[in-house]
């Protein structure tokens, strides 16, 4: 199931700029599925059944995480964040260390002198990277230990996911955005290779999109048309929910094609697909990159509806599944 492809590909730590292996997973997944496949000089993956294709689909691999930025006086660290997440969602939560030398060190995101039973004020402190720290599971109290851990200014900080799946169809896990969508993907070119081969299109996974440039180069130049594939949103002011697939026409980047986006709806609505048409007031996607780096692409975005994205994020797997028939329905339409 499309649960099991999301806890594979979410178990492997993957922020913007650390996708080495996440990609390299893929690469075999679908080179041992019999597709053909490629990387770019940045190292993103594109996947075809081996025929020229006009159409493609794009997700993103690279997820949220952190950087180090500095070792404190008592042995702690100061990071900066890799995309953009609200660090009170993110407080309390376990991470993993990962220095050059292939050490990793285990810790905990946390506000500075954070005892209520010393600090009257810690839960009405603004929760910032300056007043937040990584507490190392280390016994160390001065910048030489932690450094002499092999820890260094720019080692990659992975916060846990916390995967889980739920009786009630729940995925609930940090990093849904996109790893939902990367699972979708692998639910199709793994079980439904039939349907795949019979079709020109061609699957682009992106790992710098929540950076900004993920799409920026990489989609093959013969490709004419973009179905993204990325999260879709869910909270007040918009429409989207958990158990459907999110249709956007428009983010804060501008409209999406008009035809395309069109076609989706009439093929959601035709098939009786579980559907929620949605503008997205503060988002941008690959397709934004795409077409801002000049490619001449018609571009669609649509994605399963996830709560409290950039957060503690849940979707279910109605949303899932209305994703993957929606991107089922385009493949077969090609």
């Amino acid at each position: 199931m499309i649960n099991e492809f999301i806890r594979e590909i979410v178990s492997i730590d993957s922020p913007s700029g650390y996708t080495e292996k996440a990609i390299a997973h893929l690469q075999k997944r679908f080179s041992d599925g019999g597709y053909s496949v490629s990387l770019t000089n940045k190292k993103a993956l594109f996947v075809s059944n081996g025929k020229p294709v006009s159409s493609a689909v794009s997700v993103h691999v690279d997820t949220l995480g952190g950087i180090v930025r500095k070792v404190k006086p008592d042995g702690s660290l100061l990071i900066t964040q890799v995309g953009g997440f609200p660090n009170n969602s993110f407080e309390g939560e376990y991470v993993r260390v990962a220095t050059r030398s292939g050490n990793v060190v285990t810790g905990t995101y946390l506000i500075n002198n954070p005892s209520t039973h010393v600090n009257r004020e810690v839960s009405k402190t603004e929760r910032t990277t300056d007043n937040m720290h990584v507490r190392l599971d280390a016994e160390v109290k001065t910048p030489k230990e932690t450094e002499n851990l092999g820890i260094e200014i720019g080692d990659y900080v992975f916060f846990d996911p916390r995967f889980q799946f739920t009786d009630t169809g729940f995925v609930k896990s940090r990093f849904l955005d996109d790893k939902a969508c990367v699972g979708v993907l692998m639910d199709i070119l793994l079980n439904n290779q039939d349907i795949v081969n019979q079709h020109n299109v061609g699957f682009f996974f992106s790992n710098y999109e929540e950076v900004g440039h993920g799409a920026a180069f990489g989609i093959p130049s013969g490709v004419k048309e973009l179905l993204v594939a990325d999260m879709g949103v869910v909270g007040d002011g918009v429409e989207g929910d958990e158990y459907s697939v999110s249709i956007c026409p428009k983010d804060s980047t501008g409209p999406y094609d008009y035809e395309l986006t069109g076609e989706l709806i009439g093929l959601a609505k035709n098939k009786h697909i579980s559907y929620k048409v949605d503008v997205f007031p503060y988002y941008g996607s690959d397709g934004s990159a795409a077409l801002s780096a000049g490619c001449d692409l018609r571009v669609a975005l649509i994605g399963p509806g996830v709560s409290a994205s950039h957060g503690v994020e849940r979707t279910h797997i109605k949303g899932l599944k209305a994703t993957k028939e929606l991107v089922l329905e385009f493949i077969m339409k090609r």
